[in-house]
């Protein structure tokens, strides 16, 4: 009974992970023309996946069909299953959730774009190495 009673509230509480809320660049097809590489773009980080993936919203009041998935060129955090990574995402969150932020965009990266991203002129990466996070993710 007890275990009935534990299986069915870890039911009604699990979170779900929420897979990919950006929807900006499609899984297939051509990337957006605005988000070519050398392109700028900005906007409120409106969710961080992990130290180095964040959403950009750059088409307001449309949801995840206007947020922009962002790989930081220039910072690998730890995956988040790795020391560190966990504590590399919410850094990231300090620093730039709900902060506008101005990106240049490089390469395509599956449904994504690497891309570099200032706040008030500092690129998130500096700002992630001054605070201290390591590096280290596979990307590196």
């Amino acid at each position: 009974m007890l275990r009935i009673a534990l299986t069915a509230a870890a039911v009604l509480f699990a979170t779900p992970v929420l897979a990919d809320p950006c929807k900006r660049i499609p899984d297939r097809g051509p990337m957006p023309p605005e988000l070519a590489p050398g392109r700028a773009f900005a906007g409120p980080v409106v969710y961080v996946g992990d130290g180095d993936s964040l959403c950009v919203e750059t088409i307001p009041g449309r949801g995840g069909d206007g947020w922009v998935e962002v790989r930081l060129a220039d910072f690998y955090a730890p995956e988040l299953s790795e020391p560190g990574g966990r504590a590399a995402r919410d850094a990231l969150i300090d620093i730039a959730m709900r902060r506008r932020v101005s990106c240049t965009a490089g390469r395509r990266s599956y449904d994504r774009v690497v891309a570099r991203c200032t706040l008030n002129g500092t690129s998130l990466g500096d700002r992630m190495r001054r605070r201290g996070v390591g590096e280290g993710g596979r990307g590196r």
